[in-house]
């Protein structure tokens, strides 16, 4: 398939701040994309493109995340590190839970520019609780210690290799995916989770025995784009493993971006989305706190 025809999907900027002691790259900030994410997007055909931070103190010319999302036909944000608690009205309960300020910025810049032009939001982890926050929902800042009873979520050793189970909410979007799969088994590489759903979010898969948020979806309404996430990585399941296939996530989010690929522009004729204007609220919160 010749480049023109082929779906431009954005993937978010993972950061590595500026660090004197780094032999490469000495003092300076790397933005970068984890290979098993890009890759998992390509295998279905699409183009991936970085969507870098325009902002930070090398910044020249005048290139923003809204010429990237007006371009692109979709975004998939990134796993990595914690959401800050302050975006969503909290302190830290410790001081390694601070997250990454500066990312969490960036990343709600990025959710906020799709949305405005109605293009589709995948999230991926740390993207799934990014995407909660951004439209007002919370996070336990870690489960093991505010989710009494709570299975583990993370196992630093294993990795992506730390497996549970998931339950599938019948009737939900997800469940018409997998009609078949009323649970499945999924990786799990997070200590963090959604303790409060956003407004105007559904949640579509829960952990067992726990009951931890596992996938969520912004409700269909007029005017509103595609928004969906899972607190799983998807792109981690191996072919032939007994972890849930990601074939029908990724093809169900393509669709969508080619659904608004064909009817561009679909929120800018509904600018007093509540949706974007919750995320506009929560993004200029989140700049009036920083130092």
């Amino acid at each position: 398939m010749p480049a023109a025809r082929r779906l431009k999907i954005g993937l978010s900027a993972c950061f590595q701040h500026a660090d004197p002691a780094r032999p490469l790259f000495t003092g300076k900030t790397l933005q970068y994309v984890e290979q098993s994410i890009a890759h998992w997007i390509m295998s279905a055909g699409a183009m991936v493109v970085m969507v870098p931070c325009p902002t930070g103190e090398t910044a020249r010319g005048d290139v923003t995340l809204a010429h990237y999302a007006d371009w692109l036909d979709g975004v998939v944000m990134h796993g990595g590190a914690d959401v800050w608690p302050g975006n969503y009205g909290e302190e830290p309960l410790r001081e390694e839970w601070v997250g990454d300020r500066v990312r969490d910025l960036y990343d709600l810049a990025v959710v906020k520019a799709f949305a405005e032009v109605g293009k589709p939001i995948f999230g991926v982890c740390r993207g799934l609780q990014l995407i909660n926050v951004a439209f007002g929902g919370a996070l336990y800042q870690d489960i093991e210690t505010q989710h009494p009873g709570a299975q583990q979520h993370r196992n630093a050793s294993t990795y992506d290799q730390h497996f549970h189970d998931i339950q599938i909410v019948p009737e939900s979007h997800l469940a018409k995916l997998y009609p078949d799969t009323p649970r499945a088994r999924v990786n799990s590489i997070h200590h963090q989770g959604i303790k409060r759903v956003a407004p105007d979010f559904v949640v579509e898969a829960l952990s067992e025995p726990d009951g931890v948020p596992e996938a969520i979806r912004l409700q269909p309404a007029p005017g509103r784009g595609y928004i969906a996430a899972t607190q799983w990585h998807p792109e981690f399941h191996k072919t032939g493993s007994d972890t849930l296939d990601d074939t029908a996530i990724l093809e169900d989010f393509l669709n969508a971006c080619e659904l608004a690929k064909a009817n561009p522009r679909v929120l800018a004729r509904h600018p007093s989305s509540p949706l974007r204007e919750r995320a506009s609220r929560l993004l200029r919160r989140a700049l009036a706190r920083q130092p």
